[in-house]
């Protein structure tokens, strides 16, 4: 007999989720560590050419069903719909494997044609032919990922989180173990090119993904009876068509949403190396090692971050959805301001303390790098926008409102486009690295489109942010104390070492202070008991009464 799934409260899912998410990240960085010493950073900028490319095709096929389709079975399960549900997710798998196979189709025949607008006519470095393989191999997992997510939207929609999370852990695995022993055995034992051994990292993505897909199928099957609605309504007729119109009116936002923020890197992908290279006498392997931070490897490092974005969402987008169902508008303000305050609690030491870090974190993951922690130093800070950015934006198409999102996302891109090349003059001018001028226009780009979405939620569901501000001013307090004493003891304490495993020390010495000194001044400010709530502090106080008692 199959255990029954349990589904989970929004905190709780959005604590399992997170939790996954980030775990998942973190093997997404541990495998950077050997992936860059076997293909360099030439060959970290090769797999950031094809990625970036594959992630903006990939937000295209997924259509932005997955998304839509936990907040359409949500609706419909809460309102005991359960036909109409089924059909919807139906409708769903297959406008998704019809997107994805066209996608497919145009990533790999016009392969050519986009290495050429990524690189154009520069020499030396990677060829179009080599980005044109890449690009190639990564397309194939677009015919699997988009079903896959549907699976996910599926068991989201029901509240049950944990599943979902586990087939992210397990999509991340089988992927990582690819990525490290493929490109090993390709590189070292086989000899083979440096594209060759980027494809094969690449392929893993598509291998990863049918193993998630086939673990989320098998447990659908077998758990039929959990998804069923206790709620007993006459349910009305529902047409596919109206089902299918609904499930487009809610995608086209989440398409947006992961459309724009991968515009946002391709503005660099495109424009970043010809700026520096044909205005700033920059080499042009210089140029690609700035870029190969932007696109691939420090973005890598940001991710343990922008995790705790879609860890929030993946229990946010019932739980509004829910509330908004029930038309009980008290509980979306207050889960509004609820997740804020987590994301800041969380992200702002988080970014602050990868920034401190930068030259450790840097050297433990990558090796020596001239320019490699110079520019993360203030890379890292873009993730701390982009998760307010991404959770914004989210939470406003959730209310409904699919002009605003719009208004919002072309405001903020808009922002970005516009102030890219001028920041990155200004810099010049100003005798600073000109590349921090793009990561500058980034930030202020997500910050515009996060201002936009929350001066909408506030003027009409009267969302008040009072509290939030307020939280979030302790919060920069705690944060500045927390990095003034990590200087302090860096004058005590050796900070500059040579060795990875003793700038692994050094990290996990820092990280550890950083995170006691963090909590013991937020919970003094009663911050922690306030924005997690006494219940949940309670629960951890007694995990860590029985861990002491055993």
């Amino acid at each position: 007999m199959n255990k029954k799934l349990k589904q989970d409260s929004f905190m709780k899912g959005a604590f399992i989720a997170t939790f996954g998410i980030v775990l998942c990240k973190i093997l997404g960085i541990i495998y950077a560590i050997p992936f860059y010493s076997i293909v360099g950073e030439q060959g970290g900028a090769l797999y950031g050419y094809a990625y970036n490319i594959y992630a903006i095709f990939l937000g295209i096929s997924n259509a932005g069903i997955p998304l839509a389709m936990s907040k359409i079975i949500s609706e419909y399960h809460t309102l005991g719909y359960e036909k109409a549900k089924e059909r919807a997710s139906s409708l769903g798998n297959k406008i998704l494997t019809t997107v994805g196979i066209i996608s497919f189709l145009i990533l790999f025949f016009f392969a050519n044609y986009f290495a050429y607008l990524i690189i154009g006519k520069t020499t030396g470095g990677n060829s179009v032919e080599d980005v044109a393989f890449v690009i190639r191999i990564i397309s194939f997992s677009i015919l699997i990922v988009p079903l896959m997510s549907t699976y996910r939207g599926y068991f989201q929609g029901h509240k049950f989180i944990l599943p979902t999370t586990v087939s992210q852990l397990l999509e991340q695995t089988v992927r990582v173990s690819i990525i490290i022993f493929g490109s090993f055995v390709a590189s070292r034992i086989f000899h083979l090119s440096l594209r060759q051994t980027v494809g094969i990292a690449l392929f893993a993505a598509t291998v990863g993904a049918v193993v998630s897909f086939l673990y989320l199928y098998i447990k659908k099957i077998r758990h039929k009876e959990n998804f069923e609605s206790s709620v007993e309504a006459e349910e009305p007729k529902i047409s596919d068509r109206t089902i299918v119109k609904t499930l487009m009116m809610y995608a086209i936002p989440f398409i947006m949403i992961d459309l724009f923020r991968s515009l946002y890197t391709s503005v660099d992908t495109f424009m970043l190396v010809r700026v520096l290279v044909g205005k700033f006498s920059y080499s042009k392997d210089v140029a690609e090692s700035v870029i190969s931070v932007f696109t691939t490897w420090g973005t890598k490092i940001n991710m343990v971050i922008i995790a705790l974005a879609p860890g929030i969402m993946t229990s946010l987008i019932p739980s509004i959805t829910s509330s908004l169902t029930k038309k009980d508008y008290e509980d979306v303000r207050f889960k509004i301001n609820q997740m804020l305050q987590v994301l800041a609690y969380l992200a702002i030491p988080m970014g602050v303390g990868l920034s401190f870090l930068a030259g450790p974190v840097w050297k433990v993951f990558y090796g020596n790098s001239v320019l490699g922690p110079h520019v993360y130093s203030y890379f890292a800070y873009v993730a701390v926008f982009t998760i307010f950015f991404t959770t914004s934006v989210t939470t406003v198409q959730l209310l409904k409102d699919y002009k605003i999102v719009f208004i919002a996302l072309i405001s903020g891109l808009m922002t970005k486009v516009i102030l890219n090349v001028p920041l990155i003059y200004l810099f010049n001018k100003l005798s600073l690295a000109e590349y921090y001028g793009s990561t500058t226009a980034t930030i202020l780009g997500y910050l515009v489109c996060t201002f936009l979405c929350l001066i909408y939620m506030n003027r009409k569901y009267a969302v008040n942010y009072q509290k939030t501000i307020n939280r979030t001013i302790k919060i920069l307090i705690a944060t500045i104390i927390m990095r003034l004493s990590l200087d302090l003891i860096s004058l005590v304490l050796p900070f500059t070492v040579k060795g990875r495993f003793l700038n692994l020390g050094i990290v996990a010495l820092y990280s550890t202070l950083g995170v006691i000194i963090y909590i013991f001044i937020t919970y003094k400010m009663k911050l922690v008991q306030k924005i997690f709530g006494k219940k949940i502090i309670d629960k951890i106080k007694s995990l860590f009464k029985k861990i002491k008692r055993a």
